[in-house]
């Protein structure tokens, strides 16, 4: 009896320091229930590549922006999806969040087949539908760009409509907008459906003065958990770089995720697969980030106090320092 027992404890105490050590190799993710990362989680996962770098992802799918920045401040997550623009505010405003780039891909001006807008100059006087609202980056980069450029102002010339992404594509494809600047995947089914692009928002950002293309929206966590954590966070990020290599190379792997893009066809499939792997980011760091400095200050004087809060200047730290010289 006291043998069964003894064994008994020690199957327990294996179980337990079992636990324990998945716990410690696991990081909750909080993503967008239809967002763009979910397809480099989905390939990480199905391509065991989580197992590959000996991490578990515990994936919590979240339903909408806020919801996923709540999550991390609140600590229910460790690391969601964002922009380094809110990293670099809220790092203004003493917290510890930063950012590591995932996705250069960025939304378009896109005008019909038979349009006879060819340039940003030609948008004068036209009806332009905007997702994101009056102080989106790529909009306001645009119209900084068509000011500059033009003598145009977009804002005050034209009829501009805000509304939900979905909602004006559906309007683009009825006719009853000139031109949509929407984001990048919305910009890639237009594309597929014959609409034709004008100029995207890093070409504007590079006209402005930035020499190359920057990212819109990366991994974003504590850095104190990071520090603690740096060996899991690093895995990690091993693991979604062999994930995007995978993406970039593998047509039968946007097969397997043709039913998560929610692609109708094959053109948009194409199309969202194309323009995701123009994204995945390849320039050294160090130059990311100074160009991104470049473009906040940018917007810091398009946009105001109401869009990147009191700091006119991009906040030290806004990306994760022990990445920007590699890993």
């Amino acid at each position: 009896m006291r043998l069964k027992l003894f064994v008994g404890a020690i199957a327990l105490t294996a179980l337990m320091t079992a636990s324990v050590a998945a716990a410690e190799r696991t990081i909750r993710i909080g993503i967008l229930q239809f967002g763009t990362a979910s397809w480099e989680l989905d390939t990480i996962q199905r391509n065991k590549l989580d197992q590959k770098h000996d991490i578990e992802l515990d994936i919590v799918p979240l339903a909408g922006t806020q919801a996923t920045t709540i999550a991390l401040q609140s600590g229910e997550v460790d690391l969601i999806v964002s922009d380094w623009l809110w990293v670099s505010r809220q790092r203004a405003e003493g917290q510890d969040f930063t950012f590591v780039p995932f996705s250069s891909s960025v939304g378009a001006i896109m005008v019909p087949a038979d349009s006879d807008i060819a340039a940003l100059g030609d948008l004068r006087g036209k009806k332009i539908a905007v997702a994101g609202g009056p102080l989106d980056k790529g909009w306001l980069l645009l119209r900084g760009l068509a000011e500059r450029e033009y003598d145009l102002d977009l804002s005050g010339e034209n009829e501009v409509l805000f509304g939900a992404p979905p909602l004006l594509v559906q309007k683009a494809l009825q006719g009853e907008v000139d031109a949509i600047l929407n984001y990048w995947h919305h910009s890639a089914r237009l594309e597929a459906a014959g609409f034709k692009r004008i100029i995207d928002s890093n070409e504007g950002a590079i006209a402005l003065g930035a020499k190359g293309p920057i990212s819109a929206i990366g991994y974003v966590f504590d850095e104190k958990w990071a520090d603690a954590n740096k060996d899991l966070a690093i895995s990690f990020f091993e693991a979604a770089r062999d994930a995007k290599e995978i993406l970039a190379t593998s047509d039968e792997e946007w097969e397997q995720l043709r039913e998560m893009t929610g692609a109708e066809n094959d053109a948009e499939l194409a199309a969202l697969r194309d323009r995701f792997r123009e994204g995945i980011p390849t320039r050294p760091l160090s130059e990311e980030v100074e160009d991104t400095a470049t473009v906040y200050a940018l917007l810091a004087e398009l946009g105001g106090e109401e869009l990147v809060g009191p700091s006119k200047t991009m906040a030290p730290g806004t990306f994760w320092t022990v990445l920007v010289d590699g890993f």
